[in-house]
């Protein structure tokens, strides 16, 4: 639990560095956009600026999931970290449309820039925004994963309008900038819209792909009192930390104390999975169980 808590204070503080040097670089983007007359760099501060928001987003719901569980939420806050994750894939598809659609009205009406001024923003903009992806790379949560493409979508951006521009400063085209961008954003966003189909399938509840099941169902059944075992449910709260509940039906019990040692057995299992909870409820082979005629998965 520890490490849970030494990773969560990592995640909120790479979060709120994002933020402002993103902000900070939105706002200089912006009039910087002006000044050299390029519609591109002031339509990705627009970009950015969702950006910005999304980052102020995520930490505050990356501060608000460390809650501790109150009546309300039993479990904790820890689901509203992959809200987060939810909100920013969503911007994220919006600004990606946002920009494809720039890039289409620019390719139809070409427009000339200042392609000095442009090489100058681009390595800014590939400071700024690639030591921040850096702060969030191998972030655990979904949260801080969908973020990472926020940044990376900037990083690689601003890395086109580098190169864009170094061209430009040879072989004027108006037409490499915006074909460049659209090879980009559609990149980005079917890597987010996988990222937001595995946070909606997080968000139904399914199985966690990092837990196997049958592996665990198959060593607790090595314990030699286990009889069976029914009713098995695992579920994510955030991507990272996972729920774990099932019945265990015992056999040859004859004393209380064969009862504790398979309970201290099931517990030395549970400590090998990133299990936030876990519940297992313990049957005698001749008690009666409701819930092994349900339907679902035994």
């Amino acid at each position: 639990m520890g490490h849970h808590h030494q990773h969560g204070d990592t995640s909120e503080k790479n979060l709120r560095t994002a933020f402002f040097l993103n902000l900070a670089f939105t706002v200089l983007e912006f009039f910087g956009g002006i000044w050299v007359n390029s519609v591109a760099i002031i339509s990705d501060a627009i970009h950015d600026l969702g950006d910005s928001i999304s980052l102020g987003t995520s930490w505050y719901l990356q501060r608000y999931s460390k809650k501790s569980p109150s009546k309300t939420f039993s479990f904790g806050y820890r689901r509203f970290s992959l809200l987060g994750a939810l909100i920013n894939a969503l911007i994220l598809i919006l600004g990606s449309v946002f920009m494809i659609r720039e890039a289409i009205l620019r390719i139809l009406s070409p427009e000339a820039s200042d392609a000095q001024g442009m090489f100058i923003f681009a390595v800014l903009g590939v400071a700024v925004n690639g030591y921040a992806a850096w702060k969030l790379h191998g972030g655990k949560t979904l949260n801080e994963k969908v973020i990472t493409w926020h940044l990376l979508e900037d990083v690689l951006g601003w890395a086109a309008v580098l190169l864009i521009s170094v061209i430009l400063l040879f072989f004027p085209n108006p037409y490499l900038d915006p074909a460049l961008s659209l090879l980009i954003t559609s990149y980005i966003l079917w890597n987010v819209g996988k990222r937001l189909k595995e946070t909606l399938f997080l968000f139904l509840q399914g199985h966690p792909l990092d837990v196997n099941q049958s592996e665990i169902e198959e060593k607790i059944l090595q314990i030699p009192q286990v009889q069976s075992i029914h009713h098995t449910h695992i579920w994510s709260l955030d991507g990272e930390h996972h729920v774990f509940t099932t019945h265990v039906r015992l056999r040859a019990i004859s004393e209380i104390d064969e009862i504790q040692k398979v309970k201290s057995d099931l517990k030395r299992i549970m400590k090998q999975y990133p299990f936030e909870h876990y519940t297992i409820e313990t049957e005698l082979e001749n008690e009666e169980c409701l819930m092994i005629h349900q339907k679902g998965r035994a």
